[in-house]
């Protein structure tokens, strides 16, 4: 059986990354100061929080306006659906792709991703634990890519302030999808990925190894 950091003593700061020999749980880290701990601590309930926090968000991200424009016409409001629908019919099929895949699909992967994980755990399954690990570095990697339509509303509502003529506002859509981003966010750094190992037990650690 392949020995693992635990087995060896070792406990690595999970502020710092300073890896620590014969390590107390609990002690302090000499180089940062931070708490030591085998595993994240109460990471599956963390995580289950923080996930459903951004799945309740998640429909008034997708349907409540993120974008109020006041003009000489009246009051146009634009969802994240809308403005996808607005460039496929202008024919900028290459902008209402990037859009449905950063503002819809991302988050929507991210969310499945981190339930399907946790679930995986929680029922110690050992199925796909490499595959598992990879797909937690591919949700931490594309955490932050999904900001696009906060980005874009910021911009405009900065530059088009042209008083009488035109006004953008930010709707609440937005406010709802930018917690839905940093909700993901901090689920995926609260899971621990080592706990699909633990879970799976030495026999299986031994023959995925």
């Amino acid at each position: 059986m392949m020995p693992t950091a635990s087995s060896l003593g070792l406990i690595a700061c999970h502020h710092c990354s300073t890896v620590w020999r014969h390590a107390v749980e609990g002690e302090r880290c000499l180089r940062c100061g931070g708490s030591l701990h085998r595993r994240k601590p109460d990471s599956i309930r963390r995580t289950w929080a923080l996930l459903l926090a951004a799945i309740v968000l998640y429909l008034p991200a997708n349907l409540l306006p993120v974008m109020q424009t006041r003009s000489l016409f009246g009051l146009q409001e634009d969802t994240i659906l809308s403005g996808i629908l607005f460039f496929v019919t202008s024919g900028e099929y290459a902008l209402a792709a990037i859009i449905f895949i950063a503002s819809f699909l991302v988050p929507l992967f991210k969310l499945l991703a981190i339930g399907l994980m946790l679930i995986l755990v929680q029922v110690r399954s050992d199925w796909g634990l490499e595959e598992r690990s990879r797909l937690y570095r591919i949700v931490e990697l594309i955490g932050r890519w999904s900001m696009l339509d906060v980005f874009v509303v910021a911009v405009l509502s900065g530059l088009v302030q042209i008083q009488g003529f035109a006004q953008i506002t930010p709707g609440f859509g937005v406010s709802a999808f930018g917690l839905v981003v940093v909700l993901t966010m901090l689920a995926s750094q609260s899971f621990d990925p080592r706990l699909a190992w633990d879970a799976a037990g030495p026999t299986n650690r031994q023959s995925s190894a």
